[in-house]
């Protein structure tokens, strides 16, 4: 299942890109959760979270359809 994640979140990858921002897998928890970081442009975008439920969530749902949700992961802070 990480190997069908992650090349759905290369193809979401590519339009984030084009607006300037990035998306990179951290994790997928027991309950089929992916959990991600946004990165770039995206990354403290006012609008990343309706991005991330309303364009990336739906897009591994429909490619990988055991994903049951799609969390951001906050940034650490060194």
């Amino acid at each position: 299942m990480r190997e069908q994640v992650e090349a759905a979140l290369e193809e979401v990858a590519l339009g984030l890109r084009m607006d300037g921002g990035d998306i990179e897998l951290v994790d997928i928890d027991e309950d089929n959760v992916v959990h991600v970081r946004m990165k770039g442009a995206c990354h403290g975008c006012p609008r990343a979270q309706m991005t991330l439920k309303m364009y990336v969530e739906q897009w591994l749902m429909e490619r990988v359809p055991e994903v049951t949700g799609v969390e951001q992961v906050a940034e650490v802070m060194a």
